[in-house]
């Protein structure tokens, strides 16, 4: 089984969504071949900004990105200082303050799970098809 392993860590919001989505993508083109259908890649820079966006606002302002490449699958791991796991909430159609991106991970992703951290915070996973 071959394991690609790309580990980011950002500390500043208004460049790190966007950090994120680089080096996801540069993780996502160093997989070679056979190459990732463009849907999943979607799916995966996709996810990773929700994740990423969720950890700025709700996590404590940093995060760290881990992107593992397994037969079949990807996983998209975000480690926050928060304690409290994401939560699903009605999405906000007239305020726009969201609650759309904790549904999109868990319909988009064959599992999440959210694991607390041992020196405090937690690590959320989503398991993406490739």
């Amino acid at each position: 089984m071959t394991t690609m392993t790309a580990d980011r860590t950002a500390f500043r919001a208004l460049t790190s969504v966007a950090g994120a989505r680089q080096a996801a993508h540069a993780f996502l083109e160093a997989l070679g071949q056979p190459a990732m259908d463009p849907e999943h890649a979607d799916t995966v820079i996709l996810v990773v900004s929700e994740l990423v966006t969720n950890a700025l606002r709700h996590g404590g302002g940093t995060y760290t990105l881990r992107l593992t490449a397994h037969p079949g699958t990807t996983e998209v791991a975000v480690d926050d200082l928060s304690p409290d796991p994401p939560r699903m909430r009605t999405p906000d159609l007239r305020d726009e303050t969201g609650g759309f991106g904790w549904h999109m991970v868990n319909e988009l992703a064959l599992a999440t799970v959210v694991t607390p951290r041992p020196e405090g915070g937690k690590t959320v996973r989503a398991l993406l098809p490739r």
